[in-house]
Protein backbone atom coordinates (compact mmCIF):
# COMPACT_ATOMS: atom_id res chain seq x y z
CA UNK A 1 0.00 0.00 0.00
CA UNK A 2 1.32 3.42 -0.93
CA UNK A 3 -1.12 5.22 1.39
CA UNK A 4 -0.80 8.98 0.87
CA UNK A 5 -0.02 10.08 -2.68
CA UNK A 6 1.21 13.64 -3.29
CA UNK A 7 0.16 15.24 -6.56
CA UNK A 8 2.24 18.18 -7.76
CA UNK A 9 0.54 21.07 -9.55
CA UNK A 10 1.10 24.65 -10.61
CA UNK A 11 -0.76 26.80 -8.10
CA UNK A 12 -2.85 28.79 -10.60
CA UNK A 13 -6.61 28.43 -10.28
CA UNK A 14 -6.89 26.51 -13.55
CA UNK A 15 -4.00 24.17 -12.75
CA UNK A 16 -5.42 23.45 -9.31
CA UNK A 17 -8.83 22.75 -10.84
CA UNK A 18 -7.20 20.25 -13.18
CA UNK A 19 -5.30 18.60 -10.34
CA UNK A 20 -8.44 18.39 -8.21
CA UNK A 21 -10.22 16.76 -11.14
CA UNK A 22 -7.43 14.19 -11.47
CA UNK A 23 -7.51 13.55 -7.71
CA UNK A 24 -11.27 12.94 -7.81
CA UNK A 25 -10.92 10.42 -10.62
CA UNK A 26 -8.07 8.64 -8.84
CA UNK A 27 -10.06 8.39 -5.61
CA UNK A 28 -12.81 6.57 -7.53
CA UNK A 29 -10.35 3.98 -8.81
CA UNK A 30 -8.27 3.81 -5.62
CA UNK A 31 -10.51 4.33 -2.58
CA UNK A 32 -7.89 3.01 -0.17
CA UNK A 33 -5.43 5.78 -0.99
CA UNK A 34 -5.31 9.41 0.02
CA UNK A 35 -4.43 11.92 -2.73
CA UNK A 36 -3.01 15.27 -1.58
CA UNK A 37 -2.30 18.19 -3.93
CA UNK A 38 0.83 20.31 -3.50
CA UNK A 39 0.84 23.59 -5.43
CA UNK A 40 4.00 25.34 -6.59
CA UNK A 41 5.04 28.14 -8.91
CA UNK A 42 6.97 27.60 -12.13
CA UNK A 43 9.27 29.87 -14.11
CA UNK A 44 6.41 30.82 -16.42
CA UNK A 45 4.27 31.82 -13.43
CA UNK A 46 6.95 34.02 -11.90
CA UNK A 47 7.96 36.05 -14.97
CA UNK A 48 4.92 37.98 -16.19
CA UNK A 49 6.44 41.04 -17.85
CA UNK A 50 8.19 39.22 -20.72
CA UNK A 51 6.63 37.46 -23.71
CA UNK A 52 6.51 33.70 -23.20
CA UNK A 53 8.65 32.94 -26.24
CA UNK A 54 11.45 35.22 -25.04
CA UNK A 55 11.73 33.62 -21.60
CA UNK A 56 12.82 30.27 -23.04
CA UNK A 57 10.93 27.38 -24.45
CA UNK A 58 11.70 24.20 -22.56
CA UNK A 59 9.68 23.35 -19.48
CA UNK A 60 8.41 26.87 -18.89
CA UNK A 61 5.47 25.61 -16.83
CA UNK A 62 6.75 22.13 -15.98
CA UNK A 63 10.40 22.14 -14.92
CA UNK A 64 9.92 22.85 -11.21
CA UNK A 65 7.34 20.06 -10.97
CA UNK A 66 9.69 17.69 -12.74
CA UNK A 67 12.50 18.51 -10.28
CA UNK A 68 10.11 17.69 -7.42
CA UNK A 69 9.25 14.39 -9.09
CA UNK A 70 12.86 13.38 -9.60
CA UNK A 71 13.71 14.32 -6.02
CA UNK A 72 10.80 12.25 -4.69
CA UNK A 73 8.96 15.20 -3.14
CA UNK A 74 5.82 14.37 -5.14
CA UNK A 75 4.51 11.12 -6.63
CA UNK A 76 3.05 12.57 -9.83
CA UNK A 77 2.69 15.90 -11.58
CA UNK A 78 -0.43 17.15 -13.34
CA UNK A 79 0.07 19.32 -16.42
CA UNK A 80 -1.84 20.80 -19.29
CA UNK A 81 -0.60 18.57 -22.11
CA UNK A 82 0.07 21.63 -24.26
CA UNK A 83 2.70 22.77 -21.73
CA UNK A 84 4.69 19.52 -21.72
CA UNK A 85 7.82 19.59 -23.92
CA UNK A 86 8.05 16.71 -26.39
CA UNK A 87 11.34 15.62 -24.81
CA UNK A 88 10.99 14.73 -21.12
CA UNK A 89 13.86 14.61 -18.61
CA UNK A 90 15.47 11.21 -18.19
CA UNK A 91 13.64 9.04 -15.69
CA UNK A 92 10.21 10.57 -16.29
CA UNK A 93 7.27 9.45 -18.43
CA UNK A 94 3.68 10.44 -19.20
CA UNK A 95 1.67 7.86 -17.30
CA UNK A 96 -1.77 9.08 -18.35
CA UNK A 97 -3.25 11.37 -20.99
CA UNK A 98 -6.81 12.15 -19.91
CA UNK A 99 -9.86 12.39 -22.13
CA UNK A 100 -9.70 15.58 -24.13
CA UNK A 101 -12.03 18.53 -23.82
CA UNK A 102 -12.94 20.36 -27.05
CA UNK A 103 -9.44 21.46 -28.12
CA UNK A 104 -10.18 24.66 -30.02
CA UNK A 105 -9.68 28.35 -29.30
CA UNK A 106 -12.46 30.82 -28.56
CA UNK A 107 -12.91 34.55 -28.96
CA UNK A 108 -14.09 36.74 -26.10
CA UNK A 109 -14.85 40.20 -27.44
CA UNK A 110 -15.64 43.47 -25.72
CA UNK A 111 -19.12 43.78 -27.20
CA UNK A 112 -19.91 40.19 -28.16
CA UNK A 113 -18.74 40.52 -31.76
CA UNK A 114 -17.83 37.34 -33.61
CA UNK A 115 -14.45 36.96 -35.30
CA UNK A 116 -15.74 37.95 -38.74
CA UNK A 117 -17.54 40.96 -37.24
CA UNK A 118 -14.47 42.58 -35.69
CA UNK A 119 -13.66 46.01 -37.08
CA UNK A 120 -10.66 46.69 -39.33
CA UNK A 121 -7.51 47.02 -37.21
CA UNK A 122 -9.11 45.32 -34.22
CA UNK A 123 -6.75 44.89 -31.27
CA UNK A 124 -6.55 41.22 -30.25
CA UNK A 125 -4.86 40.03 -27.05
CA UNK A 126 -2.96 36.75 -26.91
CA UNK A 127 0.21 35.33 -25.39
CA UNK A 128 0.57 32.74 -28.16
CA UNK A 129 2.70 33.07 -31.30
CA UNK A 130 0.62 30.25 -32.80
CA UNK A 131 -2.61 32.24 -32.41
CA UNK A 132 -0.94 35.49 -33.48
CA UNK A 133 0.41 33.99 -36.71
CA UNK A 134 -2.76 32.14 -37.70
CA UNK A 135 -5.06 35.08 -36.99
CA UNK A 136 -2.82 37.42 -39.02
CA UNK A 137 -2.92 34.85 -41.82
CA UNK A 138 -6.72 35.12 -41.68
CA UNK A 139 -6.92 38.90 -41.14
CA UNK A 140 -3.66 40.83 -41.78
CA UNK A 141 -5.33 44.00 -40.49
CA UNK A 142 -5.54 42.73 -36.90
CA UNK A 143 -3.23 44.35 -34.34
CA UNK A 144 -1.96 41.59 -32.07
CA UNK A 145 -1.25 42.63 -28.47
CA UNK A 146 0.83 40.41 -26.18
CA UNK A 147 -0.85 39.72 -22.84
CA UNK A 148 0.41 37.57 -19.98
CA UNK A 149 -1.02 36.25 -16.74
CA UNK A 150 -3.49 33.65 -15.60
CA UNK A 151 -6.87 33.28 -17.25
CA UNK A 152 -8.63 35.78 -14.98
CA UNK A 153 -5.87 38.35 -15.53
CA UNK A 154 -6.07 37.99 -19.31
CA UNK A 155 -9.84 38.43 -19.23
CA UNK A 156 -9.41 41.55 -17.13
CA UNK A 157 -6.92 42.99 -19.64
CA UNK A 158 -9.67 42.98 -22.27
CA UNK A 159 -11.01 46.08 -20.51
CA UNK A 160 -7.81 47.46 -18.96
CA UNK A 161 -5.93 47.60 -22.30
CA UNK A 162 -9.04 48.59 -24.29
CA UNK A 163 -8.74 45.50 -26.48
CA UNK A 164 -11.43 44.49 -28.95
CA UNK A 165 -11.05 40.81 -28.05
CA UNK A 166 -8.86 38.15 -26.48
CA UNK A 167 -8.30 34.61 -27.74
CA UNK A 168 -8.10 31.73 -25.24
CA UNK A 169 -8.41 27.95 -25.15
CA UNK A 170 -11.98 26.72 -24.72
CA UNK A 171 -10.92 24.08 -22.21
CA UNK A 172 -9.68 26.60 -19.65
CA UNK A 173 -12.71 28.84 -20.15
CA UNK A 174 -15.07 25.92 -19.55
CA UNK A 175 -13.17 24.57 -16.55
CA UNK A 176 -13.22 27.97 -14.88
CA UNK A 177 -16.93 28.51 -15.54
CA UNK A 178 -16.60 31.38 -18.03
CA UNK A 179 -18.44 29.81 -20.98
CA UNK A 180 -21.05 32.57 -20.87
CA UNK A 181 -18.35 35.06 -21.97
CA UNK A 182 -17.58 33.27 -25.26
CA UNK A 183 -18.38 35.38 -28.33
CA UNK A 184 -17.24 32.90 -30.97
CA UNK A 185 -15.67 29.48 -31.47
CA UNK A 186 -12.75 29.95 -33.86
CA UNK A 187 -12.96 27.35 -36.66
CA UNK A 188 -10.07 24.94 -37.10
CA UNK A 189 -9.62 26.10 -40.70
CA UNK A 190 -8.69 29.51 -39.26
CA UNK A 191 -6.78 28.49 -36.13
CA UNK A 192 -5.54 24.99 -35.33
CA UNK A 193 -4.92 24.40 -31.61
CA UNK A 194 -1.65 23.92 -29.78
CA UNK A 195 -0.29 20.40 -29.62
CA UNK A 196 -2.08 18.61 -26.76
CA UNK A 197 -4.51 21.48 -26.09
CA UNK A 198 -7.58 20.45 -24.10
CA UNK A 199 -6.06 17.41 -22.40
CA UNK A 200 -4.59 16.90 -18.94
CA UNK A 201 -1.42 14.82 -18.58
CA UNK A 202 -0.02 13.00 -15.56
CA UNK A 203 3.77 12.70 -15.39
CA UNK A 204 5.61 10.35 -13.03
CA UNK A 205 8.89 8.53 -12.56
CA UNK A 206 9.46 5.82 -15.16
CA UNK A 207 10.45 3.23 -12.56
CA UNK A 208 7.48 3.91 -10.24
CA UNK A 209 5.32 0.93 -11.18
CA UNK A 210 3.14 1.26 -8.07
CA UNK A 211 2.03 4.79 -8.87
CA UNK A 212 1.67 3.84 -12.53
CA UNK A 213 -0.81 1.15 -11.57
CA UNK A 214 -2.95 3.75 -9.78
CA UNK A 215 -3.43 5.99 -12.81
CA UNK A 216 -4.11 3.50 -15.60
CA UNK A 217 -7.86 4.05 -15.24
CA UNK A 218 -7.66 7.72 -16.27
CA UNK A 219 -5.55 7.15 -19.39
CA UNK A 220 -7.80 7.67 -22.45
CA UNK A 221 -6.57 5.58 -25.39
CA UNK A 222 -8.11 7.62 -28.22
CA UNK A 223 -6.89 10.91 -26.76
CA UNK A 224 -3.42 9.45 -26.20
CA UNK A 225 -3.16 8.30 -29.81
CA UNK A 226 -4.27 11.67 -31.18
CA UNK A 227 -1.87 13.61 -28.97
CA UNK A 228 1.03 11.22 -29.54
CA UNK A 229 0.65 11.96 -33.28
CA UNK A 230 0.64 15.71 -32.59
CA UNK A 231 3.67 15.51 -30.31
CA UNK A 232 5.59 13.39 -32.80
CA UNK A 233 4.83 15.97 -35.50
CA UNK A 234 6.12 18.81 -33.34
CA UNK A 235 9.16 16.85 -32.13
CA UNK A 236 10.30 16.14 -35.71
CA UNK A 237 9.89 19.81 -36.60
CA UNK A 238 11.99 20.65 -33.52
CA UNK A 239 9.19 22.92 -32.44
CA UNK A 240 8.19 23.83 -28.93
CA UNK A 241 5.33 25.31 -26.97
CA UNK A 242 6.19 28.89 -28.03
CA UNK A 243 6.54 28.57 -31.81
CA UNK A 244 3.85 29.06 -34.50
CA UNK A 245 2.86 25.41 -34.94
CA UNK A 246 -0.74 24.19 -34.79
CA UNK A 247 -1.88 20.57 -34.94
CA UNK A 248 -4.97 18.48 -34.35
CA UNK A 249 -5.25 14.71 -34.33
CA UNK A 250 -8.60 12.92 -34.33
CA UNK A 251 -9.33 9.21 -34.06
CA UNK A 252 -12.57 8.06 -35.68
CA UNK A 253 -14.17 5.10 -37.43
CA UNK A 254 -12.73 2.37 -35.29
CA UNK A 255 -9.12 3.46 -35.11
CA UNK A 256 -8.58 5.74 -38.13
CA UNK A 257 -6.43 8.76 -37.23
CA UNK A 258 -6.42 12.05 -39.14
CA UNK A 259 -3.74 14.60 -38.29
CA UNK A 260 -3.82 18.18 -39.52
CA UNK A 261 -0.98 20.62 -39.09
CA UNK A 262 0.05 24.18 -39.85
CA UNK A 263 3.21 26.28 -39.62
CA UNK A 264 2.89 30.03 -40.18
CA UNK A 265 5.40 32.85 -40.21
CA UNK A 266 4.93 35.52 -37.54
CA UNK A 267 3.44 38.06 -39.95
CA UNK A 268 0.92 35.52 -41.18
CA UNK A 269 2.07 35.93 -44.77
CA UNK A 270 3.36 32.42 -45.41
CA UNK A 271 1.75 29.20 -44.23
CA UNK A 272 2.32 25.50 -44.79
CA UNK A 273 -0.75 23.30 -44.25
CA UNK A 274 -1.07 19.57 -44.71
CA UNK A 275 -2.95 16.60 -43.30
CA UNK A 276 -2.36 12.87 -43.15
CA UNK A 277 -4.46 9.83 -42.26
CA UNK A 278 -3.74 6.27 -41.22
CA UNK A 279 -4.11 3.64 -38.49
CA UNK A 280 -4.20 5.13 -34.98
CA UNK A 281 -1.76 2.51 -33.70
CA UNK A 282 0.85 4.15 -35.94
CA UNK A 283 0.28 7.58 -34.41
CA UNK A 284 3.94 8.50 -33.93
CA UNK A 285 4.91 7.40 -37.45
CA UNK A 286 2.07 9.45 -38.92
CA UNK A 287 3.25 12.53 -37.00
CA UNK A 288 6.80 12.08 -38.27
CA UNK A 289 5.61 11.55 -41.84
CA UNK A 290 3.50 14.72 -41.74
CA UNK A 291 6.48 16.66 -40.39
CA UNK A 292 8.64 15.43 -43.28
CA UNK A 293 6.02 16.77 -45.70
CA UNK A 294 6.20 20.13 -43.93
CA UNK A 295 10.00 20.23 -44.04
CA UNK A 296 9.92 19.56 -47.77
CA UNK A 297 7.64 22.60 -48.14
CA UNK A 298 9.97 24.94 -46.22
CA UNK A 299 8.46 24.77 -42.72
CA UNK A 300 11.91 24.45 -41.16
CA UNK A 301 12.96 27.80 -42.60
CA UNK A 302 9.74 29.45 -41.40
CA UNK A 303 10.31 28.19 -37.85
CA UNK A 304 13.99 29.19 -37.85
CA UNK A 305 13.06 32.68 -38.97
CA UNK A 306 10.33 32.91 -36.32
CA UNK A 307 12.81 31.99 -33.58
CA UNK A 308 15.25 34.60 -34.85
CA UNK A 309 12.66 37.35 -35.32
CA UNK A 310 11.11 36.87 -31.88
CA UNK A 311 14.34 36.13 -30.05
CA UNK A 312 13.29 32.62 -29.02
CA UNK A 313 16.04 30.75 -27.22
CA UNK A 314 15.25 27.00 -27.11
CA UNK A 315 18.27 26.30 -24.94
CA UNK A 316 16.99 28.22 -21.91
Amino acid sequence: MLGEIIIGSRDSNLAMWQSEWVARQLRKYNPNHSFIIKGMKTKGDNILDVALAKIGDKGLFTKELEYALLEGRISMAVHSMKDLPTELPGGLTIGAICEREYPGDVLISKNGAKLNELKAGARIGTSSLRRRAQLLNYRPDFEMIDIRGNLTTRLRKLQELDLDAVVLAYAGIKRMGFEHLISDYIPFNICLPAVGQGSIGVELRSDDSETMSLITGIDHKITRQAIEAERSFMRRLEGGCQVPIGALGRVENGGHLTLKGIVVDLKGTKAVRHSISGPAEKAEQLGEKLAEMFLEQGAGEILARARQEFGIDDDK
